[in-house]
């Protein structure tokens, strides 16, 4: 099983320190909803974000759709090779079951993650989850799962070309490998996560989006996996 975990994502609800802003109360009002279900967004929160820290790093829900649109859709996922964790900027690990159907429509991709950082799950009540929120930290996680490899990917790493990295990959290490890859837009990914790692490399001789990352690391697990 491969294990794809998008971390320090830009994905939190709009934190209690802004409630008051200006801009906030005007988003709050026209959106008709208290500002504790809404998803803080940079797009729209701009002005109010200059007051949190590392705001440079938040409000970025976008790059979570499309690096879930992007594993979710994969043959890997398909084929039952993955199981992707999300973590976000405030502490909170998401697990997500692999056979989710997710929005394809951004606001409605917001809206559902709004009610899962507000309600622990989706969808509520007593219904099979498809989404939840666990209260587990990162050495919890890496106990239960028991990662065979670990490899967090950084502009900073040691350049590999990624598909023949992955072919020399012994099946012994991709059994139950952990990928990292940061979900946030600027900033340095956190040390605590390059500690858990076995390698630390680049794809790219400049900075990706992390959908990228994740699309050119799927597919050559794919073909390394000989799935196509």
């Amino acid at each position: 099983m491969i294990n794809l975990f998008i971390v320090e994502s830009g994905l939190e609800l709009i934190p209690r320190k802004i409630w008051k802003h200006p801009t906030i109360i005007r988003y709050c009002k026209k959106r008709k909803k208290p500002p504790n279900k809404i998803l803080l967004d940079i797009s729209f929160h701009y002005d109010a974000m200059q007051k949190l820290k590392d705001w440079y790093k938040r409000g970025r829900p976008d790059i979570v759709h499309i690096c879930l649109l992007e594993a979710l859709s994969s043959p890997l996922n398909l084929n039952g090779f993955l199981r992707t964790f999300i973590h976000t900027f405030d502490e909170k690990i998401i697990f997500i079951d692999p056979k989710i159907r997710l929005p394809r429509n951004y606001n409605r991709f917001t809206g559902l993650m709004a009610q899962l950082l507000h309600d622990g799950k989706i969808p509520p009540g007593n219904k099979e989850k498809l989404m939840w929120i666990e209260k587990i930290d990162l050495d919890d996680l890496f106990r239960k799962y028991r990662p065979t490899y670990t490899i967090v990917f950084d502009e900073n790493g040691i350049y590999k070309n990624i598909f023949n990295f992955v072919s020399n990959l012994s099946a012994e290490k991709i059994e139950n490998m952990f990928l990292i890859i940061g979900g946030f837009q600027r900033g340095k990914l956190s040390r605590k996560f390059h500690e858990k790692a076995d390698e630390i490399i680049s794809i790219y001789k400049h900075s990706l989006d992390a959908w990228i990352v994740v699309s050119r690391i799927l597919c050559a697990l794919e073909i390394r996996l000989n799935i196509y």
